[in-house]
């Protein structure tokens, strides 16, 4: 029983998951050099998640509405090297969480709220 709700769970997670891909995002427009600066900044964060978490798919259709790239990790596998940094650096496995470096800081920030937040906050036109 306990595996048929993982499988289901999972495959529910993994079609709403493409559903989210296939509904369009109104994407904020920037001229060239202001595209740059947002990809610079955000290449400073990276966004730890499981691919068919619903509050990881929020967030991720924030990040491609907001038009930056930042980097996913995959923290589901078991074992998996990002799993580990994620419980090793920012002390539990929880997603999504967003790894934001700045210079020598590194702040881990949770909540998919908070999350949106943080982001539109930062890359808002």
């Amino acid at each position: 029983m306990k595996l048929f709700i993982k499988a289901f769970r999972n495959g529910f997670g993994a079609l709403i998951a493409l559903v989210s891909r296939l509904i369009p995002v109104s994407k904020v427009k920037r001229d060239a050099k202001a595209q740059v600066l947002a990809d610079e900044k955000a290449a400073k964060i990276e966004l730890y998640q499981f691919f068919a978490c619903p509050f990881c798919i929020i967030t991720r259709r924030v990040i491609r509405r907001l038009n930056v790239k930042i980097d996913t990790r995959d923290a589901q596998t078991h074992g998996g090297k990002y799993r580990e940094e994620l419980l090793k650096e920012a002390g539990k496995v929880q997603v999504p969480c967003l790894k934001i470096t700045e210079g020598e800081k590194v702040s881990w920030m949770y909540e998919s709220s908070d999350i949106k937040t943080y982001l539109e906050k930062e890359f808002s036109q």
